[in-house]
């Protein structure tokens, strides 16, 4: 695993219940402000062997990407979707 992408999972893994990170700011933290790809791409392949809480990173504009899945798994931390099937993103982002 390279340096970044160890960046990246302890990032992932360090959000907490009811907040979200988008794969940019994950990107930045880790060091690459140019790679939200890369995280994504991170998020595809390792989530379930690091048991990552994958649910929790969203787009820059707080959308979701994995559909009711990860809606559901969000609204359970307390996260509130407005009608438009967006977050706000300011009131919950790490």
């Amino acid at each position: 695993m390279t340096p970044f992408t160890q960046d990246v999972v302890a990032l992932i893994r360090a959000i907490p219940a009811g907040r979200v990170a988008t794969y940019g700011q994950i990107a930045r933290l880790a060091g690459n402000p140019r790679a939200a790809r890369q995280v994504v791409r991170i998020l595809h392949s390792m989530s379930q062997a690091e048991r990552l809480p994958w649910h929790r990173v969203v787009n820059a504009k707080g959308e979701i990407s994995q559909g009711i899945e990860q809606q559901l798994a969000l609204e359970a931390e307390g996260i509130i979707f407005q009608s438009d099937g967006k977050l706000v993103l300011p009131d919950y982002q790490m």
